[in-house]
Order: C-alpha cells, then structure tokens, then sequence
C-alpha cells in the first residue's frame, strides 16, 4: 500500500473509527512514519494502547480539540519528542456528529459540534503552525506534499454547498455546517501557509460502516474503514502543490466545494 512519505504524522481523534483506523494504516506502510502522534482524550483506551505496546514508534497524546490548555500541552510534549525537526503531517481527525433536523437544530447542538469539528481543528492547526513550519523550512527545496508538511482536515461530502448530498435521507444540519466550515478554513489555511511550504487539504472518508459478511461494497455507496483509510492514505501520497486548497473524497475523486 503506497502513503505518505511523512518521518512525523499527528492524528487527532485516535479513541477510535478514523483516527485509530489511520493509525493502522501508516503502520501498515512499507516505510512506517518514525513518529506516530496518536491524539485522544482518553489515553487509557485499551484499543490504542494495545497498538502501541507492539509498535514503539506510537506516542499516545492526551489532547482534546476544544480545550486550548489541553492542545498547547500536546504541543511541548511533541517538541520534546521530535527535537527540532518538525512536524510533517497534522491529520485533523477528531470529529462529532448529532442527528437533526431544520425543524429541530438548536444553537446548543451548533455550538458543540463546531467546538469540534471547526474550532477544534482551527485551534490545533494554530498550535502546531510553528512545527509545520519548521518541518517545510527543512526541505524548502522541495515542492508541497504531505512528507514535507501539510494539513490534512477530514471533512465530509455532506459539508459540500454545491452538492448538498443525502439530504433526503439525514439533515444533521449542523454536522454539515460545521464541516461547511471547515472546508473554508482549509482554503483559508492554504492562501495563508502554501507560501510557507505546508499543504493543505480537505478529504472525506466517505459513509464508513463495519464490514459486512461478505466484505464487498458497492462504487459510491457504504465503505468499510479498512478500505476508506487505505484510500485515504493513497489520495495523501499523490498530494502536490496543485493540490493545496483542494477538496478530496477517499477514492481520490475532486469535490466541488
């Protein structure tokens, strides 16, 4: 399986599904990051623990998106672990999701799931900038790509204005929102950091559900983790500076914004 060529990748989110299934990936590689920043709010969890116990190249970070304390303790214990070379890889993962409606959305249930799924990885994105940074002025004379330095936010097609997807089917109008508005914070943060030399980008990992009996999934429906983090990790390796601000889905297929 091909991926990124990143020494050091942080992932948030890695309690479970995506960031713990992405994980699993970049340990799967024929050339494994050196460093491997598993970010969770609980660092007891005994499925992320018993991953690192057999690979030492696993650092488990307490780390919650919403918590600004909590983000800049994450980022001293990173810079004591990498020791000036930077970070390559920040993959915002951590996310939360609440089923509604328009007729029955409340601003509570906004303001929580942005907390998360915008705030949380804007802030992250902030703390981190300086060791993004460090990493891309360490190769400044290559072009962007996730081995030098990059952002990666998983968002999702629902957050997509033109397409506005499964509508019919669920609302959740502030899951959508929120990852309306992470999208533009992924433009945003590549107008202000492309010049820097750090990537970034949007990917959806499609509607992932545990793999059925028979293991099989049909082209544009359900996707089983295993298969979207091993899309995932492909669209990451064929990432270039043509790629900055751009909008992905796991089979490596461009979303309209």
């Amino acid at each position: 399986m091909e991926g990124p060529s990143a020494r050091s990748v942080l992932v948030t989110g890695c309690d479970g599904g995506m960031g713990l299934g992405l994980l699993k990936r970049f340990l799967e590689l024929p050339t494994p990051p050196l460093r491997l920043f598993a970010a969770c709010t609980d660092p007891d969890g005994k499925a992320l623990n018993e991953m690192a116990l057999c690979n030492p190249s696993i650092v488990i970070l307490p780390l919650d998106v919403t918590d600004p304390n909590s983000i800049q303790a994450a980022v001293g214990r990173v810079q004591e672990e990498l020791r000036g070379s930077g970070l390559n890889l920040l993959i915002n993962s951590a996310g939360a999701r609440r089923h509604s409606t328009l007729a029955t959305e409340t601003a509570e249930n906004m303001a929580l799931i942005y907390a998360t799924n915008t705030i949380g990885p804007l802030q992250t994105s902030q703390a981190f900038m300086p060791l993004l940074k460090e990493a891309a002025e360490a190769h400044s004379g290559q072009g962007l790509s996730c081995g030098r330095a990059a952002i990666i936010n998983i968002s999702s097609v629902l957050g997509s204005i033109e397409v506005v997807e499964a509508w019919g089917e669920r609302q959740d109008v502030s899951y959508r929102c929120s990852k309306a508005a992470l999208n533009m914070l992924t433009k945003c943060l590549a107008l202000e950091y492309g010049d820097s030399g750090i990537l970034c980008v949007s990917v959806d990992p499609g509607c992932v559900v545990p793999r059925p009996g028979d293991g099989m999934v049909s082209d544009g429906g359900p996707v089983t983790l295993e298969e979207s983090t091993q899309g995932v990790l492909q669209v990451l390796a064929n990432l270039s500076t043509n790629s900055n601000g751009t909008f992905w889905d796991w089979k490596g297929q461009r979303l309209p914004w």
